[in-house]
């Protein structure tokens, strides 16, 4: 068995960073290359629109409402499937019920106050 040659040459690699213009540099071309382009808000008409004038209890409330259905239908899902698929519904079902206890968590403190 032949052992790998290096045919690459030794290369100095400056990995200090400490040139303001060079780290800079590297932020436009990370910005440039990684970053989306900046557009203007699209008005396309949707489908489902909060109500600019809901308070964040009503919100919550709604929200919880819709996270008890999401909960029985997830189990409704789960009982008609067999092995993974039914592990992988349940797993939603206790996704969903902890993001519900959260908001019912929120909402309790918000009678509180």
């Amino acid at each position: 068995m032949n052992n790998p040659v290096n045919d690459l040459p030794d290369m100095q690699i400056d990995t200090s960073l400490t040139s303001p213009q060079g780290v800079a540099a590297a932020q436009r071309a990370l910005d440039y290359y990684l970053k989306p382009a900046v557009s203007e808000e699209a008005n396309e008409p949707r489908f489902f629109e909060v109500n600019k004038h809901i308070t964040s209890e009503e919100a919550l409330v709604h929200a919880s409402a819709l996270l008890k259905c999401a909960v029985a239908t997830a189990n409704e899902s789960a009982n008609n499937l067999l092995g993974v698929n039914r592990d992988l519904a349940f797993s939603t079902v206790h996704m969903v019920e902890m993001a519900k206890a959260m908001i019912d968590r929120s909402l309790e403190r918000h009678h509180n106050t």
